[in-house]
């Protein structure tokens, strides 16, 4: 069973016979209202986040540069940072 509290903060009871464990305040929502609450605390990744998630992992680049050269790399790491532009 869902609950949340007078600050929107979600609780989860297997069963009713625990609803004394509650803060104050509580009060039984639908599994709707959950997962709209759940949803609404999402925080979606930042700009460098975002960026530094979709480098290459290092080893991937060395590998660009010893198969590739220095222009493979820089063109690998070019195209992340014109897909992310600094803010």
């Amino acid at each position: 069973m869902n609950y949340k509290d007078p600050n929107n903060n979600l609780h989860f009871l297997d069963s009713a016979e625990f609803d004394h464990l509650l803060p104050a305040g509580c009060i039984k929502i639908t599994d709707e209202e959950a997962e709209t609450i759940r949803l609404s605390k999402v925080v979606p990744p930042t700009y460098s986040e975002l960026r530094a998630a979709a480098y290459p992992s290092f080893a991937d680049q060395f590998d660009t540069i010893f198969h590739g050269g220095i222009d493979a790399w820089k063109a690998e790491i070019q195209a992340v940072k014109t897909k992310y532009k600094k803010q």
